[in-house]
């Protein structure tokens, strides 16, 4: 049976069964919040955003449709929290990822430029609605570097009922190239900066050598539902 491209729940159930041990202490809720958050800096969306979009847009960027060949690059399982300023939990919230592959090609890059040498076993894009914890999950690859970006990102958009879409981008702790990279320096700030930079750490046990990324976003609203 091939992938299901819709952000529901049998998705969600189904990545996070795979994720076997990291899911519960991905996703504790830490309850009532004495202070507000830091809220996660917004950060531009980026020319790549892909204007039409993959038949494939499922949480899952490493297998595209019914194909049994997996992108190359470092498996990274991307996951974390919607929340409010509170502390609280946002559900039923679009989560969109997009990233380049591990050749350093968007996939918009591909609808612009057929000939670009593109991974075409990498998805590229990828969403997931929120839980009831707000939690999210993505099976991606550790980013590269962007020819004009000294910094490797994922970009992250997220869409919320009655609201304009609000974007993001996130970073590799200690990457050498978050210093001198245009787009990170204008974030605003070393806080700022630390809202959207996230360690990338190997998965204990995985014999092949996963990653594991824990990001969450904190957003100024009022959660909802």
């Amino acid at each position: 049976m091939g992938k299901t491209n819709s952000p529901n729940a049998s998705s969600r159930r189904g990545f996070m069964r795979g994720m076997g041990v990291l899911a519960p202490a991905f996703f504790t809720v830490r309850g009532a919040f004495a202070e507000e958050l830091s809220r996660t800096a917004a950060v531009e969306e980026g020319p790549f955003y892909p204007r039409k979009l993959p038949l494939d847009t499922d949480n899952d960027l490493l297998i595209v449709n019914d194909s049994i060949t997996p992108a190359v690059g470092e498996v990274t399982h991307l996951s974390g929290r919607l929340l409010d300023a509170n502390g609280s939990p946002i559900r039923d919230a679009l989560i969109e990822i997009w990233q380049v592959d591990n050749n350093a090609v968007y996939l918009e890059e591909l609808r612009r430029s057929p000939q670009a040498r593109y991974d075409s076993n990498f998805q590229g894009f990828g969403r997931f609605l929120t839980g009831s914890a707000g939690e999210y999950y993505f099976r991606t690859i550790k980013p590269v570097p962007y020819p004009s970006r000294k910094a490797p990102h994922v970009h992250f958009k997220v869409k919320l009922r009655g609201r304009e879409a609000w974007n993001t981008q996130l970073y590799i702790k200690g990457h050498p190239g978050n210093p001198v990279d245009q787009v990170y320096r204008r974030i605003g700030g070393a806080k700022a900066q630390e809202t959207v930079t996230v360690d990338f750490a190997p998965v204990g046990g995985s014999r092949i050598h996963e990653l594991a990324a824990h990001f969450d976003i904190v957003l100024g609203v009022t959660s909802h539902g």
